[in-house]
C-alpha cells in the first residue's frame, strides 16, 4: 500500500509536466488557427462558389481554377513578376554581398555610419519609397527631368512602358539591399578567426580568403536570403500600385498576379474569383520556393 501511495505520487508531478507543454504551446495554437488557418479556410471556401445574375452564389467545384489557369491576365502578371524576379534579385544580392564582405573586411572608414546608411531604406515604409521614387521619376516635375531639360535633353522616361519593370526593380533594390547585407554581414560575424588566421599562414590573401572561405560560409545565408527575395517578388504589390497613379497607361489593374486578385476583390467585387487567383498565385510561391531550395541542396549534397 505504501509503495503505491509512493508511485502515485512520482506519477503525479510527471503528469504535471506532460500537461505543461501543451498549456504552454495552446495560445500560440489558438491564435495559429484563428489568424492563419481559419482565413486560408475561408478563402478556398470562397474559390469554390461563384455569383451569377441568376441563382445568386451557386458552387461550382474547381470551376473558377479552370478559368483561372487560362486567364491571359493572370498569366502575364505571374509572368511579369517572375521577370521581374530574374532582373532584380540576382543585382540586389550581389549588391548586399559586396556591400557585406567589404564592411566585413575592417577596411572601411567609417563603417557603422556605412551600414546605418545601407540600412536606413530598409526602414522606409514601402509606400513612402515608392511615393519619394515616384515624384523622382516624373517626366515633367522629378528633378532627373528638370536637370535634362536645363541640359536640352529629353527627359528619362522611367514610367515609359519600357522602362518600367526597371524603375520598379530600382526601388525594390533601393529598399531591401540593406535588409539582406545585414543578414549575409551577421552570418560573416560568426566565422571563426581562425579559419581566416589559417587562410593567411597559408599565403592567402583578402580576395582568397573572400572567394574560399567567406563565400562558401556564406550559402546558408544566401540561400535564406534567395528564398525571401522569391517569395517578396511574387508578392510585388504596393510600388506598382503607387506607380498606377502616375503612369495609368502603363501599370494596368492585372500589371502583378497580386494587383489583379486586388482589383477583382475590391474594385469589381468578384470575390470568389479574387479567392481562386490569390490560392494560384499562393501555389506558384510553394512551387518556386521549393525549387530553389531543391536546387540548392541537390549542389550541397557531395
Amino acid at each position: 500500500m505504501a509503495a503505491t501511495t509512493a508511485t502515485s505520487a512520482k506519477a503525479s508531478p510527471r503528469a504535471k509536466h506532460r500537461a505543461a507543454g501543451p498549456l504552454f504551446v495552446a495560445p500560440f495554437m489558438v491564435l495559429f488557427v484563428l489568424l492563419f488557418l481559419a482565413p486560408l479556410g475561408y478563402a478556398a471556401y470562397l474559390s469554390l462558389f461563384q455569383e451569377k445574375l441568376i441563382g445568386g452564389t451557386a458552387f461550382v467545384g474547381l470551376d473558377n481554377y479552370v478559368k483561372a489557369v487560362q486567364d491571359p491576365l493572370l498569366i502575364h502578371g505571374v509572368g511579369r513578376v517572375a521577370l521581374f524576379f530574374v532582373i532584380q534579385v540576382p543585382v540586389m544580392l550581389v549588391l548586399a554581398l559586396l556591400f557585406a564582405l567589404a564592411l566585413d573586411s575592417g577596411l572601411l572608414r567609417l563603417a557603422r555610419v556605412i551600414r546605418l546608411g545601407i540600412f536606413v531604406p530598409y526602414a522606409v515604409p514601402s509606400v513612402v519609397a515608392a511615393l519619394m521614387w515616384g515624384y523622382l521619376y516624373g517626366p515633367d516635375f522629378g528633378p532627373f527631368a528638370q536637370l535634362s531639360e536645363k541640359l536640352d535633353l529629353p527627359a528619362p522616361p522611367f514610367l515609359s512602358d519600357s522602362w518600367m519593370l526597371a524603375s520598379l526593380a530600382n526601388i525594390v533594390t533601393w529598399e531591401f539591399v540593406g535588409y539582406n547585407m545585414i543578414i549575409l554581414y551577421a552570418a560573416l560575424r560568426t566565422i571563426p578567426h581562425e579559419l581566416y588566421e589559417a587562410a593567411a599562414m597559408d599565403g592567402a590573401g583578402a580576395w582568397r580568403i573572400a572567394w574560399s572561405v567567406k563565400l562558401p560560409a556564406l550559402r546558408p545565408a544566401l540561400m535564406l536570403t534567395l528564398l525571401f527575395s522569391v517569395i517578396g517578388s511574387f508578392q510585388l504589390f504596393n510600388e506598382p500600385k503607387l506607380l498606377m497613379a502616375i503612369a495609368p497607361d502603363v501599370i494596368s489593374s492585372s500589371y502583378t498576379a497580386n494587383l489583379y486578385s486586388y482589383t477583382l476583390a475590391f474594385t469589381g467585387q468578384k470575390l470568389n474569383y479574387a479567392a481562386t487567383v490569390s490560392f494560384l498565385l499562393g501555389l506558384v510561391i510553394v512551387v518556386a520556393s521549393y525549387a530553389v531550395l531543391l536546387t540548392a541542396n541537390r549542389r550541397r549534397t557531395p
